[in-house]
């Protein structure tokens, strides 16, 4: 896929014109990351929006001065948009963006987007949409910190990490996804350990197996 049609498979930009998506495009740069890359700090002042191409980015938030443990946010892969939320408010970014595998993400300056909204108000649709979306996923995020426990919480990150498949390796260390899970990392290994025990699971190393999704499912609702 081009730039320009990996741009408009997004909800962000799904309402835009093609002249105008050729038109910020042409000022987009990739760039690629190696795991453990920070893309930027939450605080940082923000000036581009990011789109992933291949790879993983980790949406985070640090618990400093605290401690040294994150919540992870969210976890976007390729064809996810982040990072616009500067551009909507003018303010710091509100999260950290980390790269958690080898990956690439398109950078979008602010600049030529902003250009294209004022020619094009009906761009706006799709930030609403955007919008929406991220709602919804607070939403969700909400709900299960409220009426799901650990172990709860635990068979949903893990039946999210594995995209359907049985059989999977964990793209995320057992910290992150402790972060995922919000949670420490000893409270989800002992929720890992008794899927493991009920036989609805298997683990070696970072390699996962799924025997009853069935059962993993219903305790993740």
């Amino acid at each position: 896929m081009t730039h320009e049609e990996i741009l408009a498979s997004t909800s962000f930009f799904a309402d835009t014109p093609a002249g105008a998506l050729s038109l910020i495009c042409a000022q987009a740069k990739t760039q690629n990351l190696q795991r453990g890359d920070v893309l930027f700090n939450e605080g940082d002042a923000p000036d581009a929006l990011f789109v992933v191409l291949s790879g993983r980015i980790a949406i985070a938030i640090g618990n400093k001065p605290l401690d040294s443990r994150e919540s992870m946010l969210a976890l976007m892969e390729s064809g996810d948009l982040f990072g616009e939320l500067g551009m909507l408010d003018e303010g710091p970014r509100s999260a950290m963006a980390r790269a958690i595998e080898q990956s690439s993400v398109l950078r979008i300056p602010y600049a030529p987007v902003r250009e294209q909204m004022q020619a094009n108000p009906s761009m706006l649709l799709g930030v609403i949409k955007l919008l929406a979306t991220r709602l919804r996923t607070m939403d969700e995020v909400l709900a299960d910190s409220v009426f799901l426990d650990v172990t709860g919480r635990t068979a949903k990150r893990l039946l999210e990490l594995s995209s359907g498949n049985n059989e999977f390796v964990l793209p995320v260390t057992q910290e992150e996804l402790a972060g995922m899970v919000g949670a420490s990392r000893e409270r989800v290994n002992k929720a890992i350990a008794s899927f493991i025990r009920l036989g609805w699971l298997e683990q070696h190393d970072r390699r996962y197996k799924i025997l009853m999704r069935d059962r993993m499912e219903i305790r993740a609702s």
